[in-house]
């Protein structure tokens, strides 16, 4: 008579799969693939923030980078910022992370000096999306991008990003609530107000270009009124949310079999 091993095994809906008897360690916290480097701030980061951790369906490791305030990282292009953001990047790895995010779409600049200096995936902005969004759009479009501040996204940023440099950009310097209280870095948010300001910012946009098939949000800030601008405008939306959803899948694939 034949016996079956006694293996340990767990049960996952239909099928039985074996456990691993050995592992290997070697981090402090285990599940959590991707680390978010967040700026220095204490405006209110609600739910779909990148900053708010019950926005994202999987853990999330975070370390707030010193004296990386959003004036200094937006306006100021994080000048004299980039080695906090590096040793910030460097701790969320001995942590457990295996791929580092940031918080502000302006970090897009410094991608090729993160990605260099943590020797891990980096993925620096949404505006990354821009190529990748371009491609799936029918010959005649092109892809907008709504941004916290329109002349801090610089050509040379865009450059970075891989997006064209006449692509349609709009800011929300005109609203009265989004680009006062995150850049003024203030306590107290209308959510309203600040949703009226970025889905008006969006609808303008595309009011003044017929051609553009999608958009790409750049500020991190912006995914909870996503589904607001796509409502308003009628174009697919593109967002951090969207960015790092797509980052993590990569880095912790779903088993499927």
């Amino acid at each position: 008579m034949s016996y079956r091993s006694c293996e340990p095994r767990l049960a996952r809906g239909l099928e039985v799969v074996p456990l691993t008897e050995r592992v290997i360690g070697g981090k402090a916290v285990y599940g959590a693939s991707v680390g978010l480097l967040l700026l220095e701030a204490r405006f209110a980061r609600i739910p779909g923030d990148g900053g708010n951790a019950s926005t994202w369906p999987f853990p999330m490791l975070y370390k707030v980078v010193d004296s990386a305030t959003p004036e200094r990282v937006v306006r100021g292009q994080a000048r004299g910022l980039l080695e906090q953001f590096v040793a910030a990047g460097r701790e969320l790895i001995a942590m457990g992370a295996d791929g580092i995010t940031t918080n502000c779409g302006f970090m897009v600049q410094h991608q090729a000096h993160l990605a260099e200096a943590l020797q891990v995936p980096v993925a620096a902005s949404s505006l990354l999306q821009v190529p990748a969004v371009q491609a799936l759009l029918a010959p005649g479009q092109r892809v907008g991008i709504v941004t916290i501040d329109r002349s801090a996204l610089t050509p040379e940023l865009l450059h970075a990003a891989g997006a064209p440099a006449d692509t349609p950009v709009a800011g929300t310097e005109q609203g009265q609530e989004f680009h006062r209280v995150l850049l003024g870095n203030e306590l107290e948010l209308d959510v309203a107000k600040a949703r009226a300001d970025v889905v008006s910012c969006a609808c303008d946009l595309v009011d003044r270009h017929a051609d553009i098939g999608a958009l790409v949000l750049e500020c991190t800030n912006m995914p909870p009124y996503a589904a607001d601008i796509q409502a308003a405008t009628g174009k697919p939306v593109y967002d951090f949310y969207s960015f790092v959803s797509w980052f993590q899948a990569g880095l912790a694939p779903r088993r499927f079999v």
